[in-house]
């Protein structure tokens, strides 16, 4: 990105549950930064999970950041609504030979860790966690091909050697902390797709970033190491690198940072009782971050 491209940020949100401070904070932030640049804010829908989002909670949004005084260009870009962008990314990584099937399902995969946790230096962790043992990588082509025939479910994973190799060394540019080396290989070979999710988080985030022309990441610093997978799926699929910026987290009075599965208080039981727009978003302004 040069001093002279329009700053184009965006706030994604998924429809898994209503609105809390959070959430306003991370809106609110991505909004000044296009703001303060003269530049554009859009909105994603980040639906690709059939069986947690929900139409209510779609609406929600729309209806909880209007609210709020915050606009952006329509109509906002759905996921589940671009799964041929999805498919052809994938496409394009299984033509490059750095994706392979993986059978394991989660038992199978937490059985085989535990298992090894009488030899620890066996069990290697990343970010979020042990990371998966490599069990289908070793399958031969002829084996993967007549269990998938044979109808046995499986994922797809990233082989993260080989597409490491492939890439070659790279960096991106946080705001915040300046250049950073990219190191992938952190997290393992990270799943892409499911039977159940057809495309993930990982793979979604990076191609829609691409598609919507965002040139500003702004998101929480609990998703900064992803972006190291991020940078290397673009590089892999021949994607633009925005510049990243990731801001603190806020956190309720317990000291524990908002979340939708703690029953943060919503956007929308502020307004029942009574707040005012600007009243909510002082409160995200000033809640403490972690």
């Amino acid at each position: 990105m040069t001093d002279t491209d329009t700053v184009v940020t965006r706030f994604a949100p998924s429809p898994t549950g209503y609105l809390h401070l959070g959430h306003a904070y991370a809106a609110l932030f991505a909004h000044r930064c296009a703001r303060e640049a003269n530049g554009r804010f859009l909105l994603r829908i980040e639906d690709i999970d059939p069986g947690r989002c929900r139409p209510e909670f779609e609406a929600a949004i729309y209806e909880d950041l209007e609210w709020l005084g915050l606009d952006w260009e329509r109509p906002a870009r759905r996921q589940s609504d671009c799964m041929d962008d999805f498919e052809a990314a994938l496409d394009r990584l299984n033509r490059l030979g750095v994706l392979y099937p993986c059978f394991c399902t989660r038992a199978e995969i937490q059985a085989e860790i535990a298992a090894a946790h009488g030899a620890p230096h066996l069990v290697a962790h990343g970010p979020d966690g042990p990371l998966y043992p490599g069990t289908c990588r070793a399958l031969s082509d002829g084996e993967r091909e007549s269990r998938a025939q044979a109808g046995e479910p499986f994922a797809l994973r990233i082989d993260m050697a080989r597409a490491a190799a492939l890439a070659g060394p790279l960096h991106w540019q946080d705001r915040d902390r300046g250049e950073i080396r990219a190191e992938p290989r952190i997290f393992g070979d990270v799943v892409l797709a499911r039977k159940d999710t057809p495309a993930s988080y990982h793979l979604c985030v990076t191609v829609d970033d691409h598609i919507q022309g965002v040139t500003l990441v702004t998101r929480g610093e609990d998703l900064f190491p992803a972006t190291h997978v991020h940078r290397l799926l673009q590089a892999l699929l021949g994607l633009n690198t925005p510049q990243y910026r990731h801001h603190g987290l806020l956190t309720g009075p317990d000291g524990r940072r908002l979340a939708k599965r703690d029953k943060a208080k919503t956007l929308r039981a502020l307004r029942a009782e009574g707040l005012h727009p600007a009243t909510v978003r002082a409160m995200a302004e000033m809640t403490e971050l972690v």
